[in-house]
């Protein structure tokens, strides 16, 4: 009967440090510090969220009205990402500010670097003015990445792997939470294939030259001019467009936000109709990335109608 209970009370021992060794593991990922974390723009930001979930502090320091790719960091924005622990950025010449700041670049993640080899390079780039960033050109290297899928599930990749590196004891959170973003990417990338190849070839105008990427991945056949929302284009910019539908009759012209009224009635004459396909590079209004790509690809459908 001694016996007995002296098994049973070793075996109750063992379990018990079993169950402490058990819960201090596990409280190292409980009690790890949230994560600070920049982001240069909003899909790398989205990323990060959906990534570490409460175990992380995700900061987007651009304005709400300014584009990211010409922000400017104030002295502050600056300071702010000195202190966080990792800065996201998108690479392909996206940060043109990156030279001119102090950052350690043990802090610094690009996340495009896995598919470097195919950036697009832009040339003969008009230089032009909207927003509070003042004059730019949108020459040298498309920046607009995430908008090719695909690549935009190796940036979430590289991010994740970015994100471990900080913490290591969340790789299987991290993980875990990866996979359905990457599962969500995927499948707005087959949504946007099977859509471009309903009615492959169709020629469409870009507003603006920001959807490279977009074009070369899904075979979309697009041609850019530089023309913003709620500014009237000058009789010379009209003239221009009249000269292109010669050998591009395209019918319809993709926006980045929704053109004024104005435009969309002048544009009508010339037999083109307008469609928003937002590339969403800061913090929507309301709703999230997922969301806002596929009310593009919604938006998307009426031109392959």
């Amino acid at each position: 009967m001694e016996k007995l209970v002296s098994f049973r009370l070793i075996t109750l021992l063992i379990t018990g440090l079993f169950l402490t060794e058990t819960t201090a593991w596990a409280g190292v990922a409980t009690d790890s510090p949230t994560l600070k974390i920049v982001a240069t723009n909003y899909p790398l930001a989205y990323f990060a969220e959906r990534i570490g979930g409460n175990r992380v502090s995700v900061d987007l320091p651009v304005p709400a009205d300014e584009d990211p790719a010409f922000w400017k960091p104030t002295a502050k924005a600056v300071g702010d990402m000195q202190k966080a622990e990792l800065i996201l950025l998108n690479g392909a010449d996206y940060e043109k500010w990156l030279p001119r700041v102090s950052l350690s670049k043990f802090k610094l993640a690009d996340t495009s670097t896995s598919f470097k080899n195919n950036f697009i390079r832009v040339e003969n780039a008009v230089t032009h003015s909207h927003g509070p960033g003042g004059m730019h050109s949108h020459e040298g290297i498309a920046f607009t990445t995430w908008l090719d899928f695909d690549q935009a599930g190796k940036q979430a990749e590289a991010a994740a792997l970015a994100m471990i590196r900080k913490r290591p004891e969340l790789k299987s959170l991290m993980m875990d939470n990866l996979k359905p973003l990457k599962d969500d990417l995927l499948v707005l990338d087959s949504h946007m294939q099977a859509l471009a190849s309903s009615k492959p070839g169709i020629p469409l105008l870009g507003s603006h030259p920001v959807y490279q990427y977009l074009a070369r991945r899904y075979g979309l056949n697009l041609k850019s001019v530089h023309w913003e929302p709620n500014e009237m284009p000058s009789e010379e910019a009209w003239a221009g467009l009249r000269k292109l539908l010669e050998t591009h009759p395209a019918q319809w012209m993709i926006w980045e936000a929704q053109p004024s009224e104005a435009i969309v009635e002048k544009l009508k004459v010339l037999g083109i109709s307008s469609l928003v396909f937002t590339p969403s590079a800061n913090r929507p209004e309301t709703g999230d990335f997922l969301e806002v790509m596929k009310t593009n690809l919604d938006q998307l459908k009426e031109a392959f109608h």
